[in-house]
């Protein structure tokens, strides 16, 4: 895609350029810019991941050791699959990665995509299924939809937190992992509460490929106690 748009790279090219984002509201036009600036956003399409969130994972793993060969791994919230495929890749032939997300997500060779809410136990037991057995790791890259109100959009964030909590209780075997975004704010001491009581560590960390500006972080726990 990169490469097809380059063919336009002329005088003509860019006055066509110059008119789509003529169409575009004021908000819209600085997300083009920042992602046509991003250098992950390039790196994620020459490499062939889906999304730049994938050198988030690719980031804690190599800081945490979280995905071990073999590792039965189930991505929440996975759609368009950037995750999904960091989790295939790491962990291996012997592994097992089940992707859920509410959202359509295009088939991944190697993973099992499944359409559906996790707090349907049809889809949470369809996923176990899927896995063989319990989860080693729970990944959650879930965010809502946000306002640019950030008291709200936090409170929303944990509220999804909280859901993939409740999924990882269930479904992770003793001393399997954990990971799930947050936003920076102050509601989340009830959920860091609940994450010390099931886990042996948990810490907090914002890989490089989270932009400086935004307010995500993630929280990683690791040892599940059941």
């Amino acid at each position: 895609m990169a490469r097809q748009a380059g063919r336009g790279g002329g005088p003509r090219g860019q006055r066509v350029g110059l008119v789509r984002a003529a169409g575009r509201s004021a908000s819209s036009q600085r997300w083009l810019l920042r992602q046509l600036n991003d250098p992950y956003v390039a790196r994620a399409r020459a490499e062939g991941w889906r999304s730049r969130a994938a050198f988030k994972l690719i980031e804690l793993d190599e800081r945490f050791h979280l995905i071990r060969p073999g590792a039965r791994i189930l991505d929440l919230g996975a759609a368009p699959g950037g995750w999904t495929q960091v989790a295939l890749q790491r962990a291996g032939a012997r592994g097992r990665v089940v992707a859920v997300d509410l959202l359509p997500m295009a088939p991944l060779p190697g993973a099992t995509v499944i359409a559906g809410d996790m707090q349907d136990p049809a889809v949470e037991q369809a996923a176990i299924e899927a896995l063989g057995g319990a989860a080693d790791l729970v990944l959650s890259d879930m965010a809502p939809n946000t306002t640019g109100h950030a008291a709200t959009d936090h409170l929303r964030i944990m509220a999804l937190a909280e859901l993939a909590l409740d999924c990882a209780v269930r479904v992770l075997v003793p001393g399997g992992g954990f990971v799930a975004k947050l936003f920076q704010g102050g509601a989340e001491a009830s959920l860091l509460a609940r994450l010390r009581r099931h886990f042996a560590s948990v810490r907090h960390a914002k890989p490089p490929a989270s932009r400086k500006d935004s307010a995500e972080l993630y929280v990683v726990a690791t040892g599940f106690r059941p």
